[in-house]
């Protein structure tokens, strides 16, 4: 049978038990004051409505962890819980494409080499569905106020105009929340600033049980309280069940899911990919990449000759850290020199979309483009860390750059903006207002 028709099969039998479910809205007015907002950041957009605030669920044994992969949806769905409250504004019927991505020619072996899919993880569109509706549930948050997406922003590139993002009971992080456009072609896969989960899936219920977070943490019942909650949820038995054979949430499965949702954010619609497609040629050494874009302004090919170029050419070459088309971080990159000894070698999220951030570096501390250029231009610091192509024989270099180069790079930097990214439908918030 075509895939087409069997998905429609799918959706017909998901949006049928859905209906089943989410027949009618219940949940009535938070309980709890969300937290206090920074006036200089723009209103969020409204996820979840906020169950009342009640005690976290005591520990129970955790649910039996499955590989990570997605069965077969059974034929005949596992029988619907009692009617929900509709808060989900989904039609699976015709369910979003996240799997069967169109990607530009220029996508070409180069690039997919670079995926950090895990081999053995089958994506389907019902799963990245589901991680959908985890990543901006607020119930995954103890006390149900913070979802994945009040600290990973749509219209910010998926990250936070603050430099630190604020946590469920209203405590700052330490460290600057990374944009997520382009992060499945970062090919070590690992994740975080500092590196420290080994895959996507990993990373992702770390932020779940952390202290500041979202605050399951082991004395809060950690995981398993989680999974608890969920699986009580109204309308995670069906999203599940049509992800994975059947409605039981285990912590591999949230994984997955959120992880699904996430590599999905392929960024391939900036002013820059348009100029580029017209330029590229699979022949040359470069594909195309040295080619004059027609459509830049003077200003914007200044900028890009000096991100793109050598430095025999006239050029920074920043490709060699931050590879064209996807911009994600090679894998042999190492420090930029914040600190002097620094010691710790930290990872940057792809620069596409980087214009629509408000804050810079793991640790924020920059708050414009400008600062992020002076500082390559004139404040590498040396240390164990720094790579070596930020030195000039032993020392950190000085570009010595003009004020007329550093806002070519500038406007350079703002053509990798994708605001087809920043408004798809397939990535918003599935919650009803």
């Amino acid at each position: 049978m075509p895939a087409q028709f069997c998905f429609r099969a799918l959706g017909a039998v998901v949006t049928s038990l859905l209906m089943a479910q989410l027949a009618g809205c219940g949940g009535g007015a938070a309980a709890d004051a969300p937290v206090a907002a920074d006036p200089a950041v723009p209103t969020e957009v409204p996820m979840a409505p906020r169950p009342p605030q009640v005690p976290p669920a005591p520990a129970v044994p955790p649910a039996p962890v499955v590989p990570p992969i997605n069965p077969p949806v059974p034929s005949a769905p596992a029988p619907a819980p009692a009617p929900a409250p509709a808060v989900l504004a989904l039609d699976l019927s015709g369910a979003a494409n996240y799997t069967a991505i169109r990607l530009p020619a220029y996508y070409d072996a180069r690039v997919m080499d670079k995926d950090n899919t895990p081999q053995s993880q089958r994506a389907s569109d019902a799963a990245a569905t589901l991680g959908r509706v985890l990543f901006y549930d607020r119930q995954l948050s103890v006390n149900n106020t913070i979802a994945c997406a009040s600290c990973h922003r749509q219209d910010q590139a998926f990250g936070d105009a603050r430099r630190f993002s604020v946590g469920f009971a209203g405590g700052a992080t330490t460290a600057h929340s990374m944009r997520l456009g382009n992060l499945r072609w970062y090919a070590p896969g690992n994740m975080f600033w500092d590196k420290r989960a080994a895959s996507l899936e990993a990373q992702a219920t770390q932020p779940i049980i952390h202290p500041v977070e979202m605050g399951f943490t082991a004395a809060a019942g950690g995981i398993p309280a989680l999974l608890s909650r969920l699986n009580a949820v109204s309308y995670y038995p069906a999203l599940v069940s049509a992800a994975f054979g059947d409605p039981t949430l285990t912590e591999a499965r949230l994984a997955t899911a959120l992880a699904q949702f996430q590599r999905a954010m392929v960024s391939t619609s900036s002013k820059w990919d348009s100029g580029y497609a017209l330029n590229y040629n699979p022949a040359l050494p470069d594909a195309g990449l040295g080619a004059p874009i027609a459509s830049f302004t003077p200003q914007e090919e200044r900028g890009r000759v000096l991100f793109m170029g050598n430095p025999g050419q006239g050029g920074l070459a920043c490709v060699a850290c931050h590879a064209p088309p996807t911009f994600a971080l090679t894998a042999n990159a190492r420090g930029n020199g914040l600190d002097a000894g620094a010691s710790t070698v930290f990872k940057s999220p792809s620069l596409k979309s980087v214009s629509r951030s408000g804050a810079f570096m793991h640790d924020g501390r920059f708050s414009s483009l400008q600062q992020v250029v002076e500082h390559y231009n004139s404040g590498v610091q040396d240390g164990p860390a720094l790579d070596n192509r930020l030195k000039a024989g032993n020392v950190p270099r000085r570009l010595n750059l003009s004020a007329a180069d550093k806002a070519a790079l500038v406007a350079f930097l703002t053509t990798l903006d994708d605001t087809s990214l920043a408004t798809d439908p397939k990535f918003s918030n599935p919650f009803r207002p």
